[in-house]
Parts: structure tokens; sequence; C-alpha cells
């Protein structure tokens, strides 16, 4: 092991712009900032950025020893201990500067790019606190008052095949919009517990995995302290401050942010639309769609998660006793940035698109817009998958689409050189000969010329059918090339899938142990617009 360990070579980088799916303003972002400067706040590869943006947050009054208060509150209700307390003692200082990411309470802790967006964010603080001299705090910021339960409910694993595998919470009966901070695990967790033990496969980490997910996703827990507890399984000894947006004591801090908001029903939501038809305008895409000119981004809290249609009836009760509403999309991000001191958000690419129509907003509330830095992307590979790419020069993102297009190429050129040469010239010969027919015989007789060109095409065409025989043939020889292709495709590309948006981290975890973990940590650079391919 040590030895393998001194030649790895380390993780391949792969231009995000080559991968499927990765729309224009996600790459401009990286590659061509200045076209989309005007929506944010700074270009986050720019070290004056840096120090506009701490000045910014460090010139904003925050309640921070109150903050400091909340948030060791949710600490010793998850029972978090060692360097994560220590980072978020940090917080009671008004200089303390966060760099904060955030996702929903996915079940077990959701996909490969939730821990991607954690280490991102505790990275980039380590850099700021380095660079310049000032405390840096990673916080993840958990958006647990969603309540589309359907995008947390579910885990998924791959099996021994490396067939994908989802295990889920039941789905709700359609019903009240119930936040994910409301809901209770009752005696059902033990049963997807129970089916993602028989989902994993048998390693000398699963027995471990299994407990501390059973610890945290007890009856009785709550699904987003459950998701806390495993996110500072993880992550809390590299120094990582986990926080419950839904926590009750921390609406206070806000109170006056979601009274301003009931006060101008429409204006961000107007703003937002402004920003997001600038966007269109340029040829990039809107993320949110605002339709309604008097809606209020901010909803009411009675058990559920309402809309709030008569907005100047809530404003005295939204500034006293603010536990009772919760931010909609475009308001989350000013409410995260009014309760932390927050120097930069990690986002996803969706994120960056629909924060891109925000900036308008932040100086609306007099709130200083973080900047944004696009999160790690990265598929975690084995090193027979890596072999298997490097061995036949098989382009990355070629593994995305789920034909047999790539296979068939790759096949194609284990082909004898001798075969493919001697259909290549069959096929050269015969359009040469053939065209010379189709040109002779309408001097015999005319309405010979289209029965050439049809007698052409056939020998074309059975030619063709030829070569697909021996491409057939070769798939028979090569069986075990194509489990190999088969094989990577489904590690890499689930269901035509990117792997960090689809199989959970505790899938690598249950793999690997907390060698994972140390192995990102060492792998993954800093860098905006690579996609990393880690080996592991």
């Amino acid at each position: 092991m040590q030895a393998e360990a001194s030649t790895r070579v380390g993780p391949l980088s792969v231009d995000v712009r080559r991968i499927p799916g990765i729309k224009r303003l996600a790459s401009d972002y990286v590659f061509a900032f200045g076209a989309l400067a005007p929506f944010f706040s700074g270009n986050p590869t720019e070290r004056s950025a840096w120090a506009e943006a701490i000045a910014r947050t460090q010139g904003h009054p925050r309640r921070s020893t109150e903050l400091a208060a909340v948030i060791r509150a949710q600490q010793q209700r998850r029972g978090a201990a060692g360097a994560t307390l220590a980072a978020a003692a940090k917080l009671a200082d008004e200089r303390t500067v966060a760099v904060v990411t955030g996702q929903q309470a996915g079940l077990f802790g959701g996909p490969l790019y939730t821990i991607l967006k954690a280490l991102t964010a505790i990275k980039l603080a380590e850099q700021v606190t380095r660079d310049h001299g000032v405390t840096a705090v990673p916080v993840f910021w958990i958006e647990s008052e969603d309540h589309d339960w359907d995008e947390v409910r579910s885990c998924t694993v791959l099996d021994t095949d490396m067939s994908a595998r989802t295990v889920a919470l039941p789905a709700r009966a359609d019903g009240d919009p119930v936040p994910v901070a409301a809901v209770t695990l009752d005696e059902q967790i033990a049963g997807v517990l129970t089916e993602l033990e028989q989902s994993l496969s048998p390693t000398e980490f699963r027995d471990t995995l299994l407990a501390d997910l059973r610890a945290a996703y007890a009856p009785g827990t709550g699904m987003s302290d459950a998701f806390g507890r495993v996110l500072e399984r993880m992550l809390g000894d590299r120094g990582l401050v986990v926080y419950d947006a839904s926590d009750p004591a921390a609406k206070p801090l806000v109170g006056d942010l979601f009274a301003r908001e009931l006060s101008t029903p429409g204006e961000t939501a107007k703003l937002a639309a402004a920003a997001g038809a600038d966007l269109t305008a340029r040829g990039y895409h809107a993320q949110v769609q605002t339709s309604d000119s008097h809606s209020v981004s901010l909803f009411r809290l009675d058990g559920a998660r309402r809309p709030i249609h008569t907005p100047a009836d809530f404003v005295r009760e939204a500034a006293d006793r603010p536990a009772g509403f919760s931010p909609g999309v475009l308001l989350r991000p000013l409410v995260q940035d009014t309760v932390l001191p927050t120097v930069c958000y990690v986002a996803g690419p969706n994120e960056l698109a629909y924060l891109g129509q925000l900036r308008g907003v932040y100086e609306r509330f007099g709130v200083p817009m973080p900047l944004i830095y696009s999160r790690a992307t990265a598929t975690i590979l084995d090193s027979a998958a890596i072999r298997f790419l490097s061995k036949y020069n098989v382009p990355f993102e070629a593994l995305a689409p789920q034909d047999d297009s790539e296979l068939n190429e790759l096949l194609r050129t284990q082909i004898p050189p001798e075969v493919e040469d001697t259909l290549a010239a069959a096929e050269h010969a015969l359009a040469e000969r053939m065209s010379r027919v189709v040109a002779a015989v309408p001097a015999l007789d005319p309405t010979l010329e289209a029965t050439a060109k049809n007698t052409l095409s056939r020998m074309q065409h059975d030619l063709e059918n030829l070569r697909g025989k021996t491409i057939h043939a070769a798939k028979r020889r090569n069986e075990t090339l194509r489990r190999q292709f088969q094989r990577t495709r489904a590690l890499a590309f689930p269901h035509g899938q990117p792997q960090e948006r689809t199989v959970a981290s505790i899938w690598f975890l249950n793999q690997y142990g907390e060698a994972f973990v140390e192995r990102l940590w060492q792998e993954l650079p800093l860098e905006m617009g690579t996609h990393w391919v880690v080996t592991i």
C-alpha cells in the first residue's frame, strides 16, 4: 500500500466545459467572468475582490454573540465535539468572517456533491485565513425549511454489480407543505436502514458506517438533526460548523428583514425578474421565474409552510414573532448573510444562476453580497476504472451517453487492421467503379441510371452490414472490454447522470472508510473550472 501511494500522480483534470449538462452561465462564470460581472459582487479569482469582500462583511453590523450562542445550542443538541465547537466559538468575534455553503437535509447525508461543497468551503476558509490574516470559519447551512420532501427522502448507492439502488422513506400523501425540519423520524427508518444494509457491499467499513447512521437516524430524531450529525461525523474534525436554518432561536436576528419584505410586496420579485430578463437578453438563462408582481418571498409557518397572500396583515407579527416565518428562494440567501458574516458562498452550477438574479435585492436590503465560488466538482473512480480509461484512451465525458456508440467505436479500433483496411479498400473501389457504371449506362438506356444508383446503394449497404458484423464479432471476442466499459460507465455516470449528483457519500465511506474523505482533502485543488477524476 505504501508503494502504491508513493507513486500516485494525483487526480485527472477535465475542463468542466466538456462535462455534459454544464450550462453557459456556469462555464462563463469561470472562464469569462467579465460577461457576468454586473450580476455579482466580485471575481473570486482576484485577491482584491476578497479584500473588498472582507471589508464589507466586517463593516456590516451583526449580532455575533447571539449567533454564537444559537450555534452552540445546536451543537450541544447534536452532541458535537472537538474542532467544530472551537470553530463555532470564533463566530462570537465580530471580526470573524464565514465561508458558507449549504444544501437540503438529504437522507443519510445526501449525494456526493454535498461533501464536495463542504470541503470546498473548508479549504477556502483556510486559504482566506492564511492569505488575508483574518479568522475565517467554514459553515454549512442546512436548508431545512424547504418543504420538497421528494428532494430529501431518498438515498442512492451502487450494489456489487454497479447498479444504482435507491432506498427511501415513504412518500407523503398530498397535503400541507410541511418543512423538512418539522419531520421527526419514526420506526419506518429502521426498515430503510435495513434495506440500505442489504444494498451496500459487505466491506470492513460497513458495520461502523451503519452503526453511525443508526445512531444519527434514530426514531424520534428530527430529519434535519440527523443530517447535521452525519455532516459533523464526516467533517466536524476539520472545523466545519453545521448550522440548522430552521432554528426558531435565530429568527429574531432577521425579524426586521422579514418585516421589510412584507412591507414592500413585489419589490424583491421585480428586482429578481429584471435581473433574469437581463441574463436572458445576454444569452444566459434565468433560474428563478417570478410572475406575481405583488408576491413576497416569505412563508408563514403553522406546522406547514404556507404562502402569504395579504402581506400587510403580517408586518408587525414578522417583526415581533419572526419564528413563525420562513424565507422563500429569493430571500433565503439574504437571511443567511444577515445571520452569518458571509464573505463567500460556495455554490453549485444551478445556484450560480439564481444568485446572479439577486445583486439588486442585496442592495435593496443593504446586506453585503458575498463573493460566489463555484464548488469543487469530481468523480471518484477506482484503480480498475482508471486503468481502463488510460489503456484505451477513452475520454471521460464519452462515458455519459447511455447508448453503445462510444463502445462500438472503441471496439472498432480493436478490429485487426487488415480487416479494416480491406473493408475500406472495398468501399473505395466500389464507390469508384460503380460511379463509372452510373455515368456510363445512360448512354445505353437512360432509365438504367436509377437502377445503377440503387445497385450501388444496396452494395454499400451490404458492405456496411458486413462492417457491423465484424464489430459484433469483435464484441464477442472482447467481452472483457465490454464489461470494463459498462462497469466504468455505471460508476462514473449511473443512469447517465453525473456520479456526484446521484451516488451518496456514504457509499464511498462504505467502500473506503475514512480514507475517502482524506483522499478528497488531499487531492481536490481549489481550482474552479476543472472537474477532477479522483482515484481511490
